[in-house]
């Protein structure tokens, strides 16, 4: 079976493949001064709960945004599992050509999801990555990595009002029932789910003119099945986007 692990800035991603089969799939909390040996026990009993059994893990393969917790997962597959993961980087085949001023400022995550999303989906394809960060990333009708946009996330845009103003509060992100809100906590609901929607597709529509032809549209990432449903311009929610990458990824670089 293949490990693959997705180390993004908030939560890390975890999923066991048998074969094309995603068998179990875990999201953990990103603690960037966690041990090997910490994060090992927690992988260890997540298994364990599956009823997988660790020594069926023979292969691996991971993708980071955190650089310190690379070196961390790598000694971890290393010690307890006694596998050499594939880390993708530098070097690493991904299918994937990307035009972009300087290629080694795309982060690892976003070349594997656009692997991804061109082999499920085909070209032209917009991902969108709904997490830490709203990202849209642009894979032409060849594959190709063209570019995309950066945004705040909107959990970001929720601590940023609870934190950086003197009374407003914390709210769960739901959308509230009108977009006039008759109450503080609603005007925050309002703002920020009927904002994001408004941004995703504002944004969408840009990347589309700029195509000149149509992208089918793929949402993934934490809020991604929240924001599906306050847009038709969505086409599509893959939540395992990334796991199924890394698995292609993996496959392309066995001899």
């Amino acid at each position: 079976m293949l490990l693959a692990i997705d180390i993004g800035n908030t939560e890390i991603t975890l999923g066991v493949f048998g074969g094309e089969e995603l068998r179990a799939t875990w999201h953990i909390a990103t603690v960037i001064n966690r041990r090997a040996d910490e994060y090992a026990s927690l992988l260890l009993n997540l298994l364990q709960n599956q009823g997988l059994d660790k020594a069926e893990i023979k292969d691996a393969a991971l993708c980071s945004v955190v650089p310190p917790l690379m070196t961390t997962f790598s000694e971890l597959l290393r010690r307890y599992f006694r596998v050499e993961p594939l880390v993708v980087g530098v070097g690493v085949k991904t299918g994937v050509s990307i035009r972009m001023d300087n290629p080694r400022e795309v982060g690892a995550d976003r070349i594997v999801n656009a692997a991804a999303a061109h082999h499920l989906y085909g070209g032209p394809v917009i991902i969108i990555d709904l997490g830490t960060a709203t990202t849209f990333d642009v894979v032409s009708k060849e594959g190709d990595y063209i570019g995309g946009v950066i945004a705040p996330g909107i959990a970001m845009g929720a601590e940023a009002l609870s934190t950086r103003t003197a009374v407003l509060p914390r709210v769960e992100l739901v959308p509230p029932k009108r977009t006039i809100g008759s109450n503080t906590i609603a005007a925050i609901q309002s703002g920020l789910v009927f904002g994001y929607t408004a941004l995703i597709e504002g944004v969408v529509a840009r990347l589309q003119k700029e195509l000149g032809e149509k992208a089918k549209v793929v949402a993934t990432g934490g809020y991604a099945e929240l924001m599906a449903q306050e847009t038709k311009i969505i086409g599509a929610v893959n939540l395992d986007l990334t796991l199924i990458g890394l698995r292609l990824i993996y496959l392309m670089n066995q001899p």
